[in-house]
């Protein structure tokens, strides 16, 4: 890593080591709600997708609303773990709204198309873990969405896919870049070119969600087996788990020896913080730590 691309990236290392700092209020849109969990599960925020007319397809306002709450949510140190869910029965993301699309001309779609990718962009690049909760069917631009996330926890007949081809264009927001760095180039093409639909299980066994269950009465497994990982998240040090993401995600896009230089930058931001000697006085001690992000 030259000079150059090594200051650059230490400066955008550094602004995820801020101290606690006051937030501005996430937005909320009747499309993307916002909750804020409290009690032992501090410091989760959920996302819930609420569009059940529409299966929770990308409209305009949809996107508009997304995005601004991810602005928000960027700057909000209090978050340090994100699920991503839908909380309509059944369907996690039908992809776009081709109502909506079906009107657009040839110059609106192509501006929507680039504004949803920058919004997946966006989810990727969030500082803090993400991880999206699969309870129904993820196709198309909605399984985009959740290949932009960390992890992802899929109940078992859950549906999912990129089927774009089979409307005679392709995955737009991102899908063919994900999923081969997730799966084998080879295989990723095969499940693109076919348009294939496969189960939270079949994804599991690719290797594409972290953790597959079985659905529950209440329809809502693969949100549950979230919580139950960000829960596992939660008692880390924030700092050292932002800058964890951030050295695997800038790692795996270079070569090795570069990647070392990123973690090496990455691990010098988390030397002078407060958490990490807060870690070694609560080893010594013998009790739990407790961290503050400072």
């Amino acid at each position: 890593m030259n000079s150059k691309k090594l200051l650059s990236f230490q400066s955008h290392s550094a602004r995820f080591i801020n101290t606690r700092r006051s937030y501005s209020v996430l937005s909320e849109g009747r499309e993307v709600l916002v909750d804020r969990l409290g009690g032992n599960q501090s410091g989760i925020t959920v996302l819930g997708l609420n569009r059940p007319e529409a299966k929770n397809a990308f409209s305009r306002d949809l996107v508009d609303t997304f995005s601004d709450i991810l602005i928000d949510l960027k700057k909000d140190n209090s978050s340090r773990v994100v699920i991503l869910r839908s909380l309509t029965p059944g369907v996690f993301c039908a992809g776009a709204d081709l109502k909506e699309r079906k009107k657009m001309s040839d110059k609106e779609v192509s501006e929507f198309v680039t504004q949803l990718r920058q919004l997946l962009i966006s989810i990727e690049q969030l500082p803090m873990p993400v991880i999206a909760a699969l309870d129904g069917a993820a196709l198309g631009g909605g399984f985009e969405m959740a290949l932009a996330c960390d992890m992802r926890t899929a109940a078992e007949n859950a549906k999912m896919g990129l089927v774009e081809t089979k409307l005679a264009i392709i995955p737009g927001a991102g899908g063919t870049q994900r999923l081969p760095r997730i799966l084998s180039p080879a295989l990723a093409k095969e499940l693109i070119f076919t348009a294939r639909v496969f189960t939270g299980a079949d994804a599991q066994k690719m290797g594409i969600v972290n953790h597959v269950v079985p659905q529950n009465k209440s329809g809502d497994a693969a949100y549950c087996k979230a919580l139950s990982l960000a829960e596992e998240i939660l008692p880390n040090g924030p700092i050292g788990i932002r800058m964890a993401k951030l050295a695997v995600d800038k790692g795996i896009q270079v070569d090795l020896t570069t990647g070392y230089s990123i973690e090496e930058v990455c691990y010098a931001q988390v030397i002078p913080t407060k958490d990490r000697l807060e870690g070694l006085e609560a080893f010594a001690e013998k009790r739990k730590p407790v961290y503050k992000g400072e």
